[in-house]
């Protein structure tokens, strides 16, 4: 499938390590067990281009009822990151994979607190084609936010954890109109590939919000763990 041109310049960028290593220059890959995510985008303009995002099952060990990417550990039948990461996809969300064109990938990053090296693999599919829940022990409700929405200034700010950590956030809303705050290891990741494609508007980064008390969870983790590894 060919790509459009709004994608161009992503895809140039993907392909410089000296660029996509800067996204995870804060927290780099130690060797851990290996993960992928699927950033999957959609659309033929900018103005109309959609991610696709998961809301976590309130119920899992690890980060429970976040705001994620489609994505999980790497199985040895995976022939690749990309294979995990698209099969990931399809168990999740239903997408076709025969649908995707893998255009890039990131460097990983480590997050400490589940011992993964997490690699993210940046796709595109021609059309928003219907997407839902398949497991819903894996995932609470699958979600499409429109490109222009997170790049929204309105809807950006500097999240704050209680164990120290900052980093960017997003606020999204789901179909029933309820507001999602996107933060941790899918808002950084968001935040460079943004950055890397040269979509990212101005926002006031001294707008601050605390981590909702939901996400709260009391939780061991490893030691000499930075903060910013643990989300």
């Amino acid at each position: 499938m060919t790509t459009p041109a709004w994608l161009a310049p992503l895809t140039g960028h993907l392909s410089d390590p000296s660029l996509t290593r800067t996204v995870v220059r804060d927290r780099p890959g130690k060797g851990g067990r290996p993960a992928a995510v699927l950033m999957l985008l959609s659309g033929d303009e900018i103005d109309h281009a959609r991610v696709v995002l998961v809301e976590r099952a309130h119920t899992l060990r690890h980060h429970p009822g976040q705001i994620a990417l489609p994505g999980g550990a790497v199985d040895p039948t995976d022939a690749s990151l990309a294979a995990a990461a698209l099969r990931e996809g399809q168990e999740e969300t239903g997408l076709d994979p025969d649908r995707v064109s893998v255009i890039g990938m990131l460097p990983s990053a480590h997050v400490a607190v589940s011992g993964f090296d997490v690699s993210a693999v940046i796709g595109w599919r021609p059309a928003a084609d219907p997407l839902g829940v398949q497991d819903p022990a894996e995932v609470a409700q699958v979600l499409v936010p429109s490109v222009p929405e997170l790049l929204d200034p309105m809807h950006r700010v500097t999240v704050r954890h209680r164990s120290g950590y900052t980093g960017p956030g997003f606020w999204i809303s789901d179909a029933d109109g309820d507001r999602l705050l996107v933060w941790g290891l899918t808002a950084h990741l968001l935040d460079g590939v943004f950055t890397l494609a040269g979509w990212t508007r101005e926002w006031d980064r001294d707008r601050v919000t605390d981590v909702p008390q939901r996400f709260l969870r009391d939780g061991r983790a490893p030691a000499g763990a930075r903060p910013e590894e643990l989300h």
